[in-house]
This record gives C-alpha cells, sequence and structure tokens, in this order.
C-alpha cells in the first residue's frame, strides 16, 4: 500500500503534467541574435563601474556570455551536489511513500537540469568554469555532513536565488533566446523543488535539539558563502581582457553586485530567518559576506 502524503502527490501529478526534456524542448540550433545580452545587463558583476565602463558594446556581451555560464556551472556542479544529498535521504526512506516518490522524480529532474546545462555550455561555447579548484575537491564531503534542516536549508540557497535571477531572465527581451528557454523550463520545474525543499524545513527545525539546529546554522551559513562567492569564477574576466584578480576586487566590491546578490536571496532570507536558520553573530558575518544579508 502506497503511504500517501498530500504535497507529495500533488508535486507528482505537477510533474505528470509538466516536465521537460532538453533533448527535444529546447532548439539548440536556434540563432544568436546579434546584439543581444546572455543575463541581464545590470545583474553582471561589473555593471556600474569604471571597469565595465571602459568595455566596447561587444566585450560587454561576451562577458555577459561568460558570466552566464559561469552560473549555469555552477548551478550543474550544484545540483550533483543535491542529487546526492536526496539520494541518501532515498537510500533511508520507503520505497512505498509518495514522499520518496517525489524525492526520485526530483533526482530524475536535476539529472535532466545537468544535462540541459551541460549542452547550454557547450552551445554557448564557454569554459565549464565551476567553482574554484579548493572546493570543487572538498564539496562530496558536504552531502555526508548534510542532513535534515542543513540539508533543505542548503537546498534553498542553492535553488531560490538562482530561481530568482532566472525568473527575471526569461522574461528579458534583451537577452538571448536559448538562455530565456534554458531559464524558463528550470523554473518552472525549481518551483515544485523549493515547494518541497520548504516543507521538509519546517518539518525538520521542530524536531531538532540546540546542538543540532547550531550546526545546522552552522553548515547552511558556510554554504551560502561558498555558494555565492563562486557563481562568478574569477576567470570570466579574461574573455574579455581583463585581469582576473583586479576585476575580481572590483566585482566584490561593487555596490551594484552586492545588491544584485542581495535581491536575488529576497524571498528566501526571510524564509529562513522564520525558520531560526540564519543563526547568530558569528554565522551573519558568513551570510554577510555572501552579499545576501546586509
Amino acid at each position: 500500500m502506497t503511504i500517501s502524503d498530500p504535497l507529495a502527490d500533488r508535486l507528482l501529478k505537477s510533474a505528470a503534467r509538466q516536465s521537460y526534456d532538453p533533448e527535444v524542448d529546447i532548439d539548440w540550433e536556434a540563432e544568436v541574435l546579434p546584439g543581444l545580452h546572455y543575463m541581464v545587463p545590470e545583474r553582471l558583476s561589473l555593471w556600474g563601474t569604471p571597469t565595465y565602463d571602459r568595455l566596447t558594446p561587444e566585450q560587454q556581451i561576451e562577458l555577459s556570455k561568460h558570466e552566464i555560464g559561469s552560473v549555469a556551472s555552477v548551478g550543474l556542479w550544484f545540483e550533483i551536489i543535491l542529487m546526492q544529498m536526496l539520494l541518501r535521504d532515498v537510500y533511508r526512506s520507503d520505497p512505498r511513500s509518495e514522499r520518496t516518490h517525489f524525492e526520485l522524480t526530483e533526482i530524475a529532474d536535476e539529472c535532466r537540469h545537468s544535462l540541459m546545462f551541460g549542452k547550454a555550455l557547450g552551445r554557448l561555447g564557454v569554459p565549464a568554469y565551476g567553482p574554484p579548484p579548493l572546493i570543487h575537491r572538498f564539496a562530496p564531503i558536504y552531502p555526508t555532513i548534510s542532513r535534515g534542516a542543513a540539508a533543505y536549508a542548503s537546498i534553498l540557497i542553492g535553488e531560490e536565488p538562482v530561481d530568482r535571477l532566472q525568473r527575471e531572465l526569461m522574461h528579458d527581451e534583451r537577452v538571448q533566446p536559448i538562455v530565456r528557454q534554458v531559464s524558463r523550463i528550470h523554473v518552472i520545474e525549481e518551483a515544485r523543488h523549493v515547494s518541497f525543499a520548504r516543507d521538509e524545513l519546517q518539518k525538520a527545525v521542530r524536531q531538532m535539539s540546540r546542538a543540532e539546529r547550531v550546526f545546522a546554522q552552522t553548515v547552511t551559513a558556510q554554504g551560502a558563502f561558498i555558494m555565492m562567492r563562486s557563481l562568478i569564477n574569477p576567470q570570466v574576466y579574461a574573455s574579455v581582457g581583463l585581469d582576473p584578480r583586479e576585476a575580481r576586487k572590483v566585482a566584490l566590491g561593487n555596490e551594484h553586485y552586492r545588491a544584485t546578490i542581495a535581491w536575488m536571496g529576497e524571498k528566501v532570507m526571510p524564509f529562513l530567518e522564520e525558520c531560526d536558520m540564519v543563526g547568530g553573530p558569528r554565522n551573519r558575518r558568513a551570510w554577510r559576506a555572501s552579499f545576501l544579508l546586509p
């Protein structure tokens, strides 16, 4: 007998109605249109700085291509970690449960998203930048230490800020059609994942001890710092002839870019505060360094 779960049942029905296959639902041969950006220009890390203003319009478009490539490659990296966390949970769960059925459905979604991002990187002709090498090397530890509230809070940090960026991308006609197509599919399917993660986090925090709560707060804060600082790999700046180290300093000091990251987190941060997953002064320093908190 199937073990019912009202939310999981609703999300499973939604997945049955509206899921996509990137192999057939995206026109990978779509023409790249001259003069269009690959990201909303105002969201670029150097936007509003003298460094950005010195770039030619062609260089600004090229930078946007490499920045969206960096975001996509970090998203792909995160989704592989996310799948590991979900698989660990499935391994301990009852296979008759609708909750387990949705987790397996979400894993299938994330597999397709990873394929979609990989194909997009190839179509755009940009490197798979990913996170810094040290982070990439040690990140496999994260699914081992992130369980329960820490896992689902981390999932929300990995999904909701990028989701907000993509919701803007998919509607902006200044952005290349192929980027808008990828963003639209990801937004539609990630909405189910966010609903599930928020529900699971609320359940988990009600059962935590004080020590577990402090641990989860710390893991989430450090995860947020790593995720947000990894979104734009410094090597993207070399694509337009900028020194990566110097341009990175400009980006991190750019109030426009800091405001963009804070804007990306505007929906998820109040929810994490409500769930008491932000923590005290020590963790708030990490949150502020991520730019998700002012």
